[in-house]
């Protein structure tokens, strides 16, 4: 979970590196490097910390390059440090920046090291300069060089190479992680992210797994697995997308709340005509397909996750359509069953979740009758090897911890159920329902945004504990686990959740007057068995913070019901989801927590 950015130009690109990494910072940062040729040497700087302190080192030197390389860093290999810090170097010559997880390092450093190599980091990522070296040692040219160290590694990787001995070339390579090259005006560039060179360059390619490529400032060659020149296609990406200023909020995070409303319509736009959802929203063919499907499998990480098990509840009540949810990371190893006419659907914000992929390759060599993605990045590993796909078009995301990725990713899944019910021919009245409630979504958005003021007033007293409580039944319980998520990741406050009829079951032993418990209570027909559970709560001594959208008999003493917008229920779980946002944002800031950037966490995980 690494930024990568390279760049080959007539001017000096020193200065656009650096600021290719500010853009990738979201995607590591804890500690930063470049490496920029000049004629017969290699200006290498390396900085422990943000990219704001390599910066500051490269200001101080100000070298001047129009060939380099540069790395932005999330440690999986090695404490973050110096030493562990990219690009590394073999015997001077080569310099290397790598994104992914080398599985077989051990190895190949005991063979570099009889070799005598000297390993001077901790990282997985040493050994492939140290590789490249010695195949050229071994009378082998570079492009031959780099095909050999492909055969020695095991795991993912996206590389870029520097050699001190070819002042016009930048050399690349990819497996399982992603890769792609800018096309500019007598300038090339390549990254690991759109984002890092989205104002450098407009027209795209996309690398493909095993392929190698070489790039200058005037030319731009790819080779195959089997070292063949092959041409890949240019893709074309607006500008607009690459838009990464906080403007006039904190941090990315609240201002990337506050996108929501729109993000939905984005979502939304051209999706709903009528009374109903369009056909084939997700491709070309996939309303016919989609009248075959049976049963569904999801799989998905994290905050991805949590969309998908509240999915599993829509599919159920408005499609008729049973639903697996798994984790991505442990979906290949329960040897999965598949049943006749299985749909798999895959969902991420980056579309490139290391995991999610894993499981998208693995679901593609079992009998499913298709695959099909949600995901924020049309050009992302995921959009390009699913059969159907739908964009979320929420805009980048730059906070670690998501916010409008997840509530485009449930209007995105919700269009998914809807267009399966259409095909199927179910529930035409409820369809109806649905898309006039979708259709009024961004407005009751806003409305729970203006519950800011409340939930500042709670803050503190949540921010003094050190645990916390969430609790949810049925479609609110994968709500009431994503508000935990959101909470530990930016607060560091530790945060469980659990459906509230299994309080009793073992979680009341922890309830007393230090923990604080976040209850979301819409009026539903299990309202009254819910408050039943809150008593219990309030019986032990807990505060209780209630998200409510009607009128509960209860006395609440100690802790604070805060009154929701009224909304349809099957759209409740999108709209609870804004003020467990907020609140996580506001704990976060009286903590004095990194909120954009919470400790040992990266945005788009790319190793499994």
């Amino acid at each position: 979970m690494c930024g990568i950015i390279a760049a080959a130009s007539e001017r000096n690109v020193s200065e656009l590196l650096v600021k290719g990494l500010h853009k990738m910072e979201y995607r590591g940062y804890d500690s930063a490097g470049l490496a920029l040729h000049q004629e017969n040497d290699i200006t290498h700087l390396k900085a422990l910390g943000k990219v704001s302190l390599l910066e500051e080192k490269l200001k101080s030197e100000n070298p001047s390059s129009t060939l380099g390389i540069a790395h932005t860093r999330w440690a999986t290999h090695g404490e973050p440090s110096e030493k562990n810090a990219h690009p590394h170097k073999s015997n001077e010559r080569i310099y290397i920046v790598h994104n992914g997880i080398i599985e077989n390092h051990l190895e190949l450093k005991i063979f570099l090291e009889e070799e005598g190599y000297q390993i001077n980091s901790e990282t997985d990522s040493e050994v492939i300069g140290h590789l490249l070296d010695y195949f050229l040692n071994q009378r082998n040219n570079i492009l031959d060089s780099i095909y050999l160290t492909k055969e020695k590694l095991d795991g993912a990787y996206a590389i870029a190479v520097l050699d001190i001995k070819d002042g016009e070339n930048i050399y690349l390579a990819r497996s399982k992680s992603p890769l792609l090259i800018g096309k500019g005006n007598n300038e090339n560039f390549a990254a690991s992210d759109p984002l890092a060179i989205g104002k450098l360059a407009n027209e795209f390619i996309f690398l493909e797994d095993d392929d190698v490529a070489v790039i200058s400032k005037s030319t731009i060659q790819i080779y195959d697995a089997t070292k063949q020149s092959i041409q890949r296609k240019i893709t074309e990406i607006d500008s607009e997308y690459q838009t990464t200023s906080k403007g006039e909020y904190k941090h990315f995070m609240e201002k990337e709340i506050y996108e929501q409303p729109q993000a939905i319509l984005n979502t939304l736009d051209g999706r709903v005509g009528g009374d109903d959802v369009r056909d084939d929203i997700f491709g070309i063919g996939s309303s016919e397909l989609f009248k075959k499907v049976k049963r569904i499998q999801i799989v998905a990480c994290g905050t991805s996750l949590h969309a998908g098990r509240v999915a599993s509840n829509w599919l159920s009540a408005i499609a008729g359509i049973p639903t697996q949810v798994d984790y991505a990371s442990e979906y290949r190893y329960r040897n999965p069953h598949v049943d006749e006419d299985s749909l798999l659907v895959t969902i991420s914000q980056s579309g490139e979740t290391a995991d999610t992929i894993a499981a998208l390759r693995y679901g593609k060599e079992k009998d499913y009758l298709s695959t099909t993605t949600i995901c924020n990045v049309p050009t992302s590993s995921l959009a390009r090897e699913s059969d159907f796909f739908l964009y979320t078009n929420a805009g980048p995301e730059i906070g670690v911890a998501s916010t409008k990725a997840f509530t485009t990713q449930l209007t995105g899944l919700m269009l998914l159920v809807l267009s399966l019910a259409k095909s199927r021919k179910m529930n035409p009245k409820l369809r109806k329902r649905i898309i006039t409630a979708l259709r009024k979504l961004p407005e009751k958005i806003e409305e729970a945004l203006e519950l800011k003021q409340q939930i500042i007033k709670i803050a503190p007293e949540i921010a003094k504990k050190e645990n916390a409580l969430f609790l949810g039944r049925g479609i609110f319980y994968p709500i009431s686990k994503e508000g935990a998520l959101k909470l530990k990741e930016i607060s560091y406050i530790h945060a469980e959740a659990y459906p509230a009829g299994e309080l009793k079951h073992g979680p009341l032993a922890l309830i007393d007057e230090n923990m604080p418990v976040i209850a979301l209570a819409p009026e539903s027909e299990i309202v009254e068995k819910l408050v039943s559970n809150l008593e219990e709560v309030k019986a032990r001594g807990g505060m209780l913070y209630v998200f409510s959208d009607t009128s509960i008999k209860m006395d609440l003493s100690s802790g604070k019901f805060i009154n929701m917008p009224e909304c349809d229920f099957l759209l409740k779980p999108i709209l609870y989801t804004i003020p467990l946002q907020i609140l996580a944002y506001e704990v976060a800031l009286l903590r004095g927590t990194e909120i954009d950037q919470p400790r040992n966490l990266a945005k788009s995980v790319t190793v499994e």
